[in-house]
């Protein structure tokens, strides 16, 4: 009998040390579909050792101010967030790209617009700040067309969140919008909106998303590239098994809200993947730059902020190949 004590008591004590080693890791996410690998990292996080704190926020920005006030440790974020907020002094490294793609211009199902050019005198709905800003005015500049939230210029934007696009698209409160996914799928969808385009075809190419760490948590190697096994392990679970993707994001990310077909629209524009390079921020930043999205007074150096030591290593270790 109290070598069964004693076997228990031994138990409970290992249960106590491994819930102890449990390294806690704050992470902000968006409700994206695309984002979606991100947030299965808290899942998974117990096998990795670690626990993960997810909070959900409305825009890569708010995630950047949140890590300022010291309440994140790592964030998903579009590139454009994490290039704005280090140039304004956050101190945050790009340690991974975690999807592709991700953005398209709607018009009005009603007036099916084609072409850049037929956007004179419309009103154009696009989230502030948001990758999907810096797309569309890279895209107006091509066509050499002005723009202002005011009137007066060529087009007119309208400035709106993510899910208020589609409502003042559907309303016909503006004439088109540059969205996000999975809100241009579901427009597309519920035929409130036609594809003009997929806005890939500027400098930047296609947006890719980031995954940023503070200075602070990614000086910290071990718990950083601990975190880092467990994002590569994520992501590689998402590609490789798709239909456990699909359950996840629209059970647990949009709770029904979202269809089969929806989501597949979705991830095809906006596939779920692993790497950043500095070239690529470089062209966002300077684009950012020349258009004055992030309030910035100089285009930050990508090179000093794009570190991508902690991926190359997991992916080395989950035999992940380029």
């Amino acid at each position: 009998m109290r070598w069964m004590q004693g076997f228990l008591v031994s138990v409970l004590m290992l249960g106590m040390g491994s819930l102890q080693a449990e390294e806690v890791v704050r992470l902000g996410n968006l409700k994206l579909a695309h984002f979606g690998a991100v947030g299965y990292i808290k899942e998974i996080a117990p096998k990795c050792g670690l626990k993960v704190e997810e909070r959900l926020f409305a825009k890569g920005p708010d995630i950047m101010q949140a890590m300022i006030a010291g309440e994140l440790d790592v964030g998903a974020t579009a590139s454009e967030a994490a290039i704005s907020g280090r140039a304004n002094g956050v101190p945050i490294v790009i340690v991974a790209g975690f999807a592709r793609g991700g953005a398209r211009l709607l018009s009005r199902a009603d007036l099916n617009l084609k072409t850049i050019e037929s956007l004179k005198s419309r009103k154009v709905g696009v989230t502030r700040g948001g990758i999907q800003e810096v797309l569309l005015v890279a895209e107006l500049a091509q066509h050499k067309m002005t723009w202002s939230d005011q009137p007066g210029k060529d087009v007119q934007l309208i400035y709106l969140a993510y899910p208020d696009l589609n409502q003042a698209l559907m309303q016909k409160n503006v004439d088109a919008i540059m969205q996000s996914e999975p809100y241009s799928s579901q427009a597309l969808a519920q035929g409130w909106g036609t594809e003009m385009l997929k806005p890939y075809d500027t400098p930047i190419g296609e947006p890719i998303r980031t995954l940023v760490m503070t200075e602070k948590f990614y000086a910290n190697k071990p718990l950083a590239q601990k975190f880092m096994q467990c994002f590569v392990l994520a992501t590689k679970t998402f590609i490789d098994q798709p239909k456990l993707a699909e359950k996840y994001v629209r059970d647990a990310i949009f709770k029904h809200q979202l269809t089969s077909e929806e989501f597949q629209a979705a991830i095809a524009n906006s596939p779920y993947s692993y790497n950043i390079t500095p070239e690529h921020i470089q062209r966002t930043a300077d684009t950012m730059f020349k258009f004055g999205i992030g309030k910035m007074h100089a285009a930050p150096v990508a090179r000093d902020f794009v570190k991508t030591d902690l991926l190359e290593a997991a992916k080395k270790s989950l035999d992940v190949k380029p």
